[in-house]
């Protein structure tokens, strides 16, 4: 019997893209805004994002005409290679969980590997797809 309360979510892709310009993808509001916590049919209605260690960030999008908030504080900011924060929003839990963002050179591109901690069991499914959905969000945006 699995005695875990909490489960990590990992999820790695492959990006044609340079590792700085991965990054800046995850920390600039004008790239972030189209790829992070959103979706075609929920798109970020705004965000606020203070791209630093210790910075903060926001995201709001729009559903069934609620907002929902997406949010979090940078732990770690080392560019181009990693980024770690918390999440947290309405609906999570616990209330706060860990992201950790791994970009590393390859010998085209770069790979990301994603690992979000402290996920419940019974939403790491669809919180796994939810990071595959934004993962290839950001390679549609770095494709173009």
């Amino acid at each position: 019997m699995d005695t875990a309360p909490f489960v990590e979510i990992r999820v790695t892709q492959h990006f044609e893209a340079s590792t700085d310009r991965v990054f800046d993808a995850w920390t600039d509001p004008a790239q972030a805004g189209l790829w992070l916590f959103a979706t075609a049919s929920r798109p970020v209605t705004r965000l606020e994002i203070d791209a630093r260690a210790g910075g903060s960030f926001r995201f709001f999008e729009e559903s069934s005409g609620n907002d929902i908030e997406h949010a979090g504080v940078y732990i770690e900011f080392d560019r181009p290679r990693r980024l770690v924060f918390t999440l947290s929003g309405r609906g999570r839990s616990p209330g706060q969980t860990r992201v950790s963002v791994e970009i590393v050179q390859a010998k085209a591109g770069c790979e990301v590997t994603l690992v979000h901690e402290g996920v419940s069991p019974e939403q790491a499914s669809r919180i796994e797809g939810r990071w595959a959905g934004m993962l290839y969000g950001l390679g549609t945006l770095l494709g173009r």
